[in-house]
């Protein structure tokens, strides 16, 4: 299944080199969770002053099927190189990634409730 992956980016010019990473991240996407609808990335400059650097911010909407929409939000400072940039995209993914296999777990039951929450007598 090939994944519908949504770039935008806000405050600095499309790279095609930023683009291939985002897509192989997204495709890593698909061994955690095989019914996603929907990827959604946003990469921003969030402040174009040069007193304390240009913070990167990386957004990853998903969608996935039975109604749960996750969201994964990292920022980080850049240091004068896109060292910086992909760090917050790498960053976002893994986070988007912990939230899919806790989602996957709670779809598969694998996650223990408590079924009452009141103590023995």
């Amino acid at each position: 299944m090939q994944l519908p992956v949504k770039i935008s980016y806000r405050g600095l010019e499309n790279s095609d080199q930023i683009d291939n990473l985002i897509l192989d991240y997204a495709a890593r996407l698909e061994k955690f969770c095989d019914h996603i609808n929907r990827c959604d990335v946003a990469i921003e400059q969030t402040n174009h002053t040069h007193q304390k650097g240009n913070p990167y911010r990386c957004r990853i909407d998903v969608t996935v099927s039975r109604g749960h929409e996750l969201v994964a939000d990292e920022r980080r400072m850049d240091n004068g190189s896109h060292q910086a940039l992909n760090k917050v995209i790498h960053d976002a993914f893994k986070t988007m990634e912990r939230e899919l296999c806790r989602v996957v777990d709670k779809q598969r039951r694998d996650v223990k409730t408590h079924a009452d929450s009141r103590s023995p007598k």
